[in-house]
């Protein structure tokens, strides 16, 4: 039986986030992860202490991007109708946004709705003109919020 190990290639988390900031990505979305087990036991004690995942993210070329989740009090609804998504719309790993049911949203997350493909998709609440500050539990230490990943180590191919 063959196996493989998902290395080749392998990015530390915040240089890939860096380099999709670069190619204009101003706020990468991290939508699912998951650890990858190293099942070779010379190159797992090779690597040691760092740790690999697995990430998907989402990411959107738009010029007004702010670098941080800012809160204009702004809420957006589903209308439904994308495939796959007939009940609830996963943006990425903390935005599950359920149909027809008013879910507050970042300035950000509002131009991600509002100024790509999704746009038919939703209703938009709100505007520009009240600024409340960072949106409430916005951001992580690591973009993997519920592992064990150590900053210094991880990896996604």
């Amino acid at each position: 039986m063959a196996q493989g190990e998902c290395l080749g290639g392998a990015l530390y988390w915040n240089d890939f986030l860096n380099v999709a900031k670069r190619a204009g990505f101003a706020d990468p979305r991290l939508v699912t992860d998951r650890p990858l087990a190293i099942n070779n036991v010379e190159l797992k004690a090779k690597l040691e202490p760092a740790k690999f995942h697995s990430a998907t993210y989402r990411l959107f070329n738009i010029d007004a991007l702010e670098p941080a989740c800012e809160d204009y009090g702004q809420a957006v609804i589903y209308k439904g109708g994308l495939d796959h998504s007939e009940k609830e719309f996963l943006l990425d790993n903390h935005h599950e946004i359920e149909k027809e049911r008013i879910f507050s949203v970042c300035g950000n997350t509002y131009r991600m709705l509002s100024e790509s493909r999704f746009k038919q998709y939703f209703e938009f609440i709100g505007d520009w003109s009240t600024h409340y500050g960072i949106f409430p539990g916005c951001g992580t230490v690591t973009p993997f919020g519920q592992s064990e990943l150590d900053a210094n180590s991880g990896a996604c191919c």
